[in-house]
């Protein structure tokens, strides 16, 4: 995240409620409007890819969680099993620490400018001091009880195969999946709750990420555009957003020093996408 100045959420003017610039993450809802512009992101860290599949497998897990019936059951343990596989991975827990840090870093930075809204900065150094909290209270063996838990290993297993959960290869789980609604939200939610404190502070991160700094007007001459960042550029991620009308979808392809947007057309399912020849028009955020 560059700083550039005061970033979206500290600025010092009035935000209209329904907009997620005054929203916190575990405030945002998922839900967007066709009318809305829309966003297409691109990683620029093996890091911030992490974040962006934990952060779209989570959202997944707990929509399916709101009913967690039939096949939206199946799905949402699907999300939480593939939320683990990433975790375990890795160190996650340690690199969102190290993101909440640096975050932390810059709030307070921020809070020593003039022209921000101070409030809103010591609540945001508040929530990030919140999570890293949390992260410190989980510990590093924080997904123990799910690498544990028999009944989800052999789902995991299982789920390798095509058609693997069926009935007659797992009937415990089948039997499951037919107990009291009340039971199977109560043990999902004690699922979730090993992930939980690791999932929100990746979604506090992503979000303050996306709200570092305001979006710049571009054009991409004859559906191209390339950038190649200088010194003082260190974004995490590349975000493109574009007209809900504007009849083409960016192909974002990055390297160390630049990135490239092309626009393209679509053209339905049996068709490859093309190229278009005409300018057009999008903002950039360098995140």
């Amino acid at each position: 995240m560059r700083d550039t100045g005061s970033p979206l959420f500290a600025a010092r003017r009035p935000v209209a409620q329904n907009t997620t610039m005054a929203k916190t993450a575990s405030e945002l809802s998922p839900a967007s409007s066709p009318d809305e512009p829309m966003s297409f992101e691109q990683p620029l860290s093996e890091r911030m890819r992490t974040f962006l599949r934990i952060e779209f497998l989570y959202e997944q897990a707990l929509y399916h969680a709101g009913d967690l019936t039939g096949f939206s059951a199946r799905a949402a343990i699907a999300s939480l099993l593939e939320i683990t596989v990433i975790l375990g991975r890795g160190d996650v827990r340690s690199e969102v620490l190290k993101e909440l840090e640096r975050h932390a870093t810059l709030l307070a930075g921020y809070a020593r400018q003039r022209d921000v809204d101070l409030g809103r900065v010591e609540k945001l150094l508040a929530d990030v001091d919140g999570f890293r909290t949390q992260l410190g209270e989980i510990g590093p063996k924080f997904l123990n009880p799910l690498k544990e838990c028999e009944f989800l290993n052999v789902i995991k297993h299982r789920s390798s195969i095509p058609g693997g959960t069926c009935m007659f290869d797992l009937p415990d789980y089948a039997y499951w999946l037919r107990l009291p609604i009340e039971d199977r939200v109560m043990q999902f939610e004690a699922w979730t709750q090993s992930i939980r404190p690791v999932c929100d502070a990746v979604e506090e991160v992503l979000w303050l990420t996306r709200q570092a700094n305001e979006p710049m007007e571009k054009v991409a001459t004859g559906g191209m555009y390339q950038h190649q960042m200088d010194r003082n550029e260190q974004p995490s991620l590349v975000r493109v957003i574009v007209a809900p009308d504007a009849g083409a979808f960016p192909e974002i392809s990055a390297g160390k020093h630049r990135f490239t947007v092309r626009f393209v057309t679509w053209e339905g399912i049996d068709i490859r996408p093309t190229q278009v020849a005409e300018d057009v028009p999008f903002q950039l955020a360098l995140c």
